[in-house]
């Protein structure tokens, strides 16, 4: 062992000897909470990433003079989803 590790467990041995073993565990609860924030965590970014493919980007055109066509009689009447139902602008 080096000499700063030596030095780093001599301090950090007499403050885990201090530590009261029952009170500072999270036990199995803390595990269940900690593992059910995590599994929500997953399936918003599960859910997110599935409505974040869904949507259908256009840049708008260089020149503010030009707007494209199709965006501009679209807009008023709505567009049909990929699986058939009517998205509105």
């Amino acid at each position: 062992m080096s000499a700063t590790s030596t030095l780093a467990m001599t301090h950090l041995v007499p403050l885990a000897k201090d530590l009261d073993e029952n009170k500072v565990t999270p036990g199995v609860l803390g595990f269940i909470v900690f593992a059910v924030i995590g599994g929500a965590v997953w399936l918003l970014m599960k859910s997110m990433n599935k409505h974040m493919k869904r949507v259908n980007f256009e840049e708008a055109p260089e020149e503010p003079g030009k707007a494209p066509a199709a965006a501009s009689t679209e807009g008023a009447k709505g567009t049909k989803g990929t699986k058939g139902e009517e998205r509105t602008a």
